[in-house]
C-alpha cells in the first residue's frame, strides 16, 4: 500500500467505511485479493446494499464478477459508488457511457452544495458540506442524466461537477458520490459519513418481485 494512504487509511478505506457504518449496519468487506474478490453467489443473495470503492485496479476485476453484481443490481440489491469507482466496469455497465471526466490533485478544498434538500439522502445535511482538502473531478462527467440530482461539487479553480447523483436500473437503486480521495480525509468527515449512511437506507432493496423475462404463455382474462 502507499505510505500516503496507509497513513490516512490505516486500516484501508474498506475499513475506515466499515468503522463508521458499523454503528447502524451490519457490515462486512470485500477486497480485490480475496477469492472472486469477495464477492461470491452467496455474499451477494445475503447483500441488500454493496458499496463500491476503486482506483488503479479496475481492469483487474473480473468480467464475471461484475455481471454477477450487475445482475443483482437489477433484482433489486442497492448499489453505492464511491469517488473514483466512476471508473469501474460495474459503474460503466450500468451506465453504458464512458464516464470520463476531468480531475485534478491539488490539494485544494472543495464546496458540496446540497441541490436536493427534500431528498432522503441529504437528511440532516445543511445548505453545503465544506472540504479541507478534496482531489478536483470537474465537467463534462460522460454519464447519463441523473434520475435524481442531489449535490453538486465547486473547486477554486471554477470547476463544478454533479457529485450526488441517483440512478434506478432494473429494480436497484444507485447512488454516484464523488468525495474519497484515497489521500485526503474526506472519509472522516461527518456530513461525508451521514449522506452515506442516508445512502444506505435509500438504497435498500424494496422487496418488489424481479419480473419474468422471454416466452409468455397466454393467460385467460376471466370476466
Amino acid at each position: 500500500m502507499d505510505p500516503k494512504v496507509s497513513s490516512m487509511y490505516p486500516k484501508g478505506i474498506h475499513g475506515q467505511l466499515a468503522s463508521f457504518l458499523q454503528d447502524e449496519f451490519e457490515v462486512i468487506t470485500a477486497t480485490l485479493d480475496q477469492p472472486e474478490h469477495g464477492l461470491t453467489e452467496a455474499i451477494l443473495a445475503n447483500t441488500d446494499v454493496l458499496l463500491w470503492w476503486g482506483h488503479i485496479a479496475h481492469d483487474e476485476v473480473a468480467d464475471s464478477i461484475v455481471d454477477r453484481v450487475h445482475q443483482r443490481v437489477l433484482e433489486g440489491m442497492g448499489l453505492i459508488v464511491l469517488h473514483s469507482g466512476h471508473f469501474s466496469k460495474l459503474f460503466k455497465k450500468l451506465m453504458g457511457t464512458s464516464c470520463d471526466l476531468k480531475w485534478r490533485e491539488d490539494e485544494q478544498p472543495c464546496r458540496i452544495w446540497n441541490v436536493n434538500p427534500g431528498h432522503p439522502i441529504t437528511q440532516g445535511i445543511g445548505d453545503f458540506i465544506d472540504l479541507e482538502m478534496e482531489e478536483m473531478y470537474g465537467e463534462h462527467f460522460d454519464i447519463p442524466a441523473p434520475d435524481e440530482l442531489v449535490l453538486v461539487s465547486w473547486y477554486p479553480g471554477g470547476e463544478i461537477f454533479r457529485s450526488g447523483c441517483v440512478y434506478k436500473r432494473g429494480n436497484g437503486k444507485i447512488f454516484y458520490f464523488q468525495p474519497g480521495h484515497e489521500t485526503y480525509p474526506s472519509y472522516y468527515d461527518g456530513n461525508v459519513q451521514r449522506i452515506i449512511k442516508n445512502a444506505v437506507s435509500f438504497c435498500a432493496p424494496t422487496g418488489n418481485r424481479y419480473p419474468s423475462y422471454g416466452h409468455f404463455e397466454k393467460k385467460e382474462i376471466k370476466a
